[in-house]
């Protein structure tokens, strides 16, 4: 599979299967990929009782366009709404989803996983008609149905391909279980906007990127992604493009490996949220070494922690917050950036000399 970066090779790491190297040096804040999602879709459950409060096409906050034909789904602006209307709300996606909601529906006695699964395979089956080949990319990713999802397919395919099903649809059963299994292990979620004082951020979109999926997890990364979807202008096609910089200086021929999730996680959660989600142990440093600490009266002692610099320089301290910081992009004479960005608050933080 080709990368979408002219700084980054895809490689067979050892222990790990394929990942992603630098095929040059690379520099602290240094951009390595920017990319747009081959299949997006809302977290929002179809029967949710609230109503989301994002574009259906963008996911910015501000949604001001009705569908025409629905009236359910909003977009945020004229522009988002017309290429919705081409793509990821076509004219069957519009009907499938109506059906899906209608009060005798066998969805509405599922569970929100269900429903938000159901919302999977009406974009990927969508995908398969205005995009063949971005369903044979989902197909050549990591990701194998398991029992539950091989359950889950047999019964959305056989509720969903019946309705209003488009000509030359050929996903079957097992491709749908496939293709679920790639969207598990493969997502990346958008989130909703960050407030101080406000609620824990929900996810409000799953996104698939084919390139940014082969970053491996490491606990201690040498990068981090950046999304800026709320600060697009209406209309933007690349709001919900994903930006992944550099934290530090890695070696052509390094591994670039991101976190999956915040890095100030201590041992024990990091190490279940790895096998469930993603069915492996992290064999990293800090791992190595943070196994080996004594646990008393529930405490882990961490007199022997080498590596708690990086988290004092690189997790923000705002409130609420607790995201990656990574130093903005080289200046001009490419002297690097003493300025610092977190990846979740946006909060720009000037590095102590």
């Amino acid at each position: 599979m080709a990368v979408s970066s002219s700084l980054l090779k895809l490689d067979q790491i050892q222990g790990k299967g394929r990942g992603l190297i630098a095929a040059q040096n690379l520099k602290a804040g240094q951009i390595v990929l920017t990319e747009s999602p081959i299949i997006l879709y809302s977290t929002f459950p179809l029967f949710s009782d609230s109503s989301s409060s994002y574009c259906d096409h963008c996911f910015r906050s501000i949604s001001s366009f009705s569908c025409p034909s629905c009236s359910r789904h909003r977009f945020c602006s004229q522009k988002c709404l017309s290429l919705a209307l081409k793509s990821s709300h076509s004219s069957w996606v519009c009907q499938a989803l109506s059906h899906l909601r209608d009060s005798g529906s066998e969805l509405l006695r599922q569970s929100d996983e269900l429903q938000v699964q159901a919302c999977f395979v009406v974009a990927v089956y969508n995908l398969s008609l205005i995009s063949p080949s971005s369903v044979q990319i989902l197909l050549s990713l990591m990701g194998t149905p398991d029992e539950a999802i091989v359950k889950a397919s047999s019964f959305l395919h056989s509720l969903i391909s019946s309705l209003c099903p488009p000509q030359d649809h050929q996903l079957s059963a097992e491709l749908t279980a496939q293709l679920m299994a790639k969207d598990r292990l493969n997502s990346f979620c958008l989130m909703e906007p960050y407030y101080p004082d406000g609620p824990q951020r929900s996810i409000k979109a799953y996104a698939i990127y084919p390139t940014a999926t082969f970053f491996n997890h490491d606990c201690l990364p040498n990068a981090c992604r950046f999304d800026y979807v709320e600060d697009g202008v209406p209309g933007d096609e690349h709001n919900t493009d994903i930006v992944f910089r550099m934290i530090e200086d890695v070696a052509e021929g390094g591994e670039v490996c991101i976190s999956y999730f915040r890095i100030n996680r201590d041992y024990s959660t990091r190490k279940r949220i790895l096998m469930e989600d993603y069915g492996f142990v992290c064999g990293c440093e800090r791992c190595k070494i943070e196994a080996n600490w004594v646990v008393d009266d529930g405490d882990q002692s961490s007199s022997d922690f080498p590596h708690e610099w990086f988290l004092k320089k690189y997790v923000c301290e705002k409130k609420n917050c607790s995201g990656t910081l990574a130093p903005l992009p080289p200046k001009d004479d490419d002297e690097p950036s003493d300025v610092l960005e977190c990846n979740f608050c946006g909060n720009l933080k000037v590095e102590a000399a």
